[in-house]
C-alpha cells in the first residue's frame, strides 16, 4: 500500500509514492519558473504549479505501474508564507502568488509599524510585522490590483496559501480550506483561540470571507480524481507546511526537541510542547501541527538564503559548476582566513530582523582564492543556524540533546561537521531525504491505518549518523566572534 504525497516547494512540484516502510518507491519532479519583477520581488504562477502537480502525477502513476487500488490517500505539503488571491467563481489567479521570499510589501510593514500595531501582531499572532508573512502581500495584491479591494469587500475573492490554493483546484472550487501550520503563518491566526484574528485582519485591511476553513491535518478534508487522472476518488489526508512536515517526520514529539531543515531558506524548529505559548525577542511562535487530538507548539527562527547562498556562488558568480563542489573546495584550505560572508541578498530574518541589510564578503586579501569564497558560504549557513538554536535555548529553558537536520546541504560532510563544532551539539542528518513529504504521509498513513501508532516510526526513520563536536573551544569562539563582527557591519 502507498501514500501519494505531494511537496510543492519554492522551486518544483515533486510526486511520490510513499510506501509502508517509508520508502519513496517513485519520483518525479516539475520545476515552475521564478518571477523576479524588480529587486526583491518573487513571484510564481499559480496555474503553472497547479498543472505541474496533475502532471507529475500523471508521469508518477505512469512510471511506477502501480494501480490506484494500492493509494490509500493523497497528502500534501507546501512552501510557506507564500499567498495568492483568486477569484471565487471563476478559480483564476487575480495575480501571480507572491513568494515567501518577496519582499514588496516592506513599505506596507513600516507604514502599519506602530507600537501598538507591533504588539497587537506579536501577542495574537505569534509572529513580527514583517513583509515576510503572509498577511502584508495579500495587503499589497487587494491595494495594487485594480478593482480587487472592491472585490474582496463583496465576498467575490478568496486568499490562500498554496496549500487552499492546491485543495480548491483538487476539488473543483469545493474546498477552501488549510491546517494550522500554514495558518499560523499568515499573520492572521489567534494563537490562543486557534481561529482567524478579527482584529488582526482588520489591521491588514483583509476581509475574513476570503480565509480558508482551517482543518485538522489528521482528518479527511475532501476526495479528488485529481483532474480525472485516477478512476476513484482519493481522499485528501495529512496537510502540512514543509518544515513542520519535517519536523514531524524528524520525530520531534517532545519538548525541546528540534531540527533544521537545509533548503532554498531555512527553518530552525523546536517542539514547544502543548501548555503554554513561548515568546523569545528574534524568534518567532507557530503551530507545529494541529490533529484532531493534539495541537503542538513551536518556536520558530527563518533564514532567507541558506541553500540559495551556495546556489548563488554556482550562478551568479560561477565560482563552481555545482554545488556538490563546495565540500572538497572547502577542505582543500584550512580555514577562510578571516573571509566571512553574510548572505543578506533580501535582508536578514532572524533574530536580526533586518530588511534593509544587504550581502557582504569581508575579510578579503590579495591572497583570497574562489576556496576561500565557497567556504565561508557554507561557514555561512552553519552561522546562521548558530545564531538561532543558540537563542532558542537560552530564552526558551528547553534543553536541546542534539540538532536534527535535513535538505539537501546536509548530503555536504564538511557542512554538518561545521555545523556541529559552531554549536557545540550533536547534528543528526535525517536517513532519509524526502522528510517533508514523509511527514505528511505520517499523517495520512496513522489516520487511514496503514501505521497503529507513532512508535513504528523509531526503526524506520531514526537515523544513526552523527556529527560531534571536534573544534577546540578557543577556534571556535574566534570564529564565531568574527561572524558576530560581520553581521555587525551589515546590521548597522
Amino acid at each position: 500500500m502507498y501514500i501519494l504525497a505531494i511537496d510543492q516547494s519554492t522551486s518544483a512540484t515533486k510526486a511520490m509514492l510513499i510506501d509502508k516502510k517509508c520508502q519513496v518507491t517513485t519520483r518525479i519532479n516539475k520545476d515552475h519558473k521564478q518571477f523576479y519583477p524588480k529587486p526583491g520581488w518573487v513571484e510564481h504562477d499559480p496555474e503553472e504549479i497547479y498543472n505541474n502537480l496533475v502532471s507529475a502525477v500523471s508521469e508518477l502513476i505512469d512510471t511506477s505501474r502501480i494501480s490506484w487500488d494500492t493509494i490509500k490517500a493523497m497528502a500534501l505539503t507546501n512552501q510557506r508564507e507564500t499567498v495568492l488571491v483568486w477569484d471565487k467563481k471563476t478559480s483564476k489567479p487575480i495575480y501571480n502568488a507572491l513568494v515567501w521570499q518577496c519582499a514588496r510589501a516592506t513599505e506596507i510593514c513600516e507604514q502599519l509599524d506602530t507600537a501598538a500595531n507591533s504588539k497587537l501582531v506579536r501577542e495574537r499572532t505569534g509572529l513580527t510585522l514583517s513583509p515576510y508573512f503572509s498577511a502584508a502581500k495579500i495587503k499589497w495584491i487587494l491595494d495594487n490590483v485594480p478593482g480587487a479591494r472592491e472585490k474582496a469587500e463583496n465576498g467575490e475573492l478568496l486568499a490562500g496559501t498554496i496549500d487552499s490554493w492546491l485543495v480548491w483546484k483538487l476539488t473543483g472550487g469545493s474546498v477552501h480550506a488549510t491546517d494550522l501550520s500554514n495558518a499560523s503563518r499568515m499573520s492572521l491566526l489567534n494563537l490562543k483561540t486557534l481561529d482567524w484574528d478579527p482584529e488582526v485582519c482588520e489591521l491588514f485591511t483583509i476581509p475574513q470571507s476570503m480565509l480558508a476553513e482551517i482543518k485538522p491535518s489528521d482528518t479527511i478534508w475532501a476526495e479528488t480524481d485529481i483532474a480525472g487522472i485516477s478512476p476513484k476518488k482519493l481522499p485528501i489526508i495529512g496537510i502540512l507546511g514543509d518544515s513542520h512536515a519535517a519536523l514531524f517526520a524528524q520525530l520531534c514529539y517532545k519538548p525541546g526537541m528540534a531540527k533544521a531543515t537545509y533548503g532554498t531558506g531555512s527553518s530552525i524548529m523546536m517542539n514547544a510542547g502543548t501548555d503554554t505559548i513561548p515568546d523569545v525577542e528574534g524568534l518567532v511562535t507557530s503551530i507545529g501541527w494541529g490533529l484532531s487530538s493534539e495541537v503542538i507548539y513551536v518556536l520558530e527562527g527563518n533564514i532567507n538564503s541558506t541553500g540559495a547562498t551556495i546556489k548563488w556562488l554556482v550562478d551568479n558568480l560561477q565560482l563552481l559548476k555545482n554545488p556538490a563542489e563546495a565540500e572538497n573546495m572547502s577542505i582543500a584550505i584550512g580555514s577562510t582566513d578571516g573571509v566571512y560572508l553574510v548572505p543578506a541578498f533580501s535582508g536578514l530574518s532572524a533574530p536580526h530582523w533586518n530588511n534593509n541589510a544587504r550581502a557582504v564578503i569581508s575579510g578579503m586579501s590579495f591572497s583570497t582564492t574562489r576556496n576561500h569564497i565557497v567556504r565561508a558560504g557554507l561557514e555561512a549557513i552553519a552561522y546562521q543556524i548558530a545564531d538561532v538554536v543558540n537563542l532558542m535555548t537560552e530564552k526558551s529553558g528547553l534543553h536541546l540533546a542534539n540538532l536534527r537536520t535535513d535538505g539537501g546541504p546536509t548530503k555536504n560532510k564538511f557542512l554538518m561537521q561545521f555545523q556541529a563544532d559552531i554549536l557545540k551539539t550533536p547534528v543528526v542528518p535525517a536517513k532519509i531525504e524526502e522528510l517533508s513529504a514523509l511527514g505528511v504521509t505520517l499523517i495520512a498513513g496513522l489516520t487511514t491505518g496503514m501505521w497503529k501508532s507513532r512508535d513504528e516510526f523509531e526503526e524506520l526513520i531514526a537515523s544513526k549518523n552523527t556529527f560531534t563536536a571536534q573544534m577546540p573551544e578557543t577556534q571556535r569562539e574566534d570564529l564565531y566572534n568574527g561572524w558576530k563582527k560581520a553581521i555587525s557591519k551589515v546590521v548597522n
